[in-house]
């Protein structure tokens, strides 16, 4: 279809010999789904639904069509429920530094509805990342691993004293 449409032709009789020629060829043979009727969709009558397939199709989120208020409160809500499969208390620290920074940007310039969207406290955050954290069991103390306290003192100090100066 790199031809250019002839002057004094119109674009619909133009359009139905490409369409003919090409049915000539056989270019719509064997194309995916033919001889099927064409797939019903549940959610297609608000008109968004090819929106939304799309999305999927490209494995974005649906959050992206949200206004960035929105997406921001999201985004908090599921940083809250996140704080516990994160390994440190940086990473949680980080991750809110992040999100507080971004909801600061938006509170400057509001783009979209004008809804409120608080800042996270981060020492909470930190707090509940620590409380799902599994308690860690106490250092064996020296004597219970079959040292006794002189020779774990004697250990411990000889390197400092150089050899044969315990």
């Amino acid at each position: 279809m790199t031809e250019r449409k002839p002057p004094g032709v119109s674009f619909i009789s133009w359009i139905d010999k490409q369409i003919q020629e090409a049915t000539e060829r056989g270019a719509f043979d064997d194309l995916p789904g033919s001889g099927k009727p064409l797939p019903r969709r549940a959610d297609s009558d608000d008109g968004q639904a090819w929106i939304r397939d799309k999305l999927r199709r490209e494995g974005e989120s649906t959050d992206l069509l949200l206004p960035p208020s929105l997406r921001l409160r999201k985004e908090r809500a599921q940083l809250a429920e996140a704080v516990h499969a994160m390994d440190s208390e940086r990473e949680v620290r980080d991750a809110v530094g992040e999100l507080n920074r971004r909801i600061a940007e938006w509170r400057r310039i509001p783009v979209g509805p004008n809804v409120f969207v608080p800042l996270l406290d981060a020492e909470e955050m930190v707090s509940r990342w620590q409380a799902s954290r599994p308690a860690r069991k106490p250092l064996r103390p020296a004597a219970s691993a079959g040292l006794t306290a002189s020779s774990a003192q004697r250990r411990r100090t000889r390197w400092w004293r150089g050899p044969g100066r315990a």
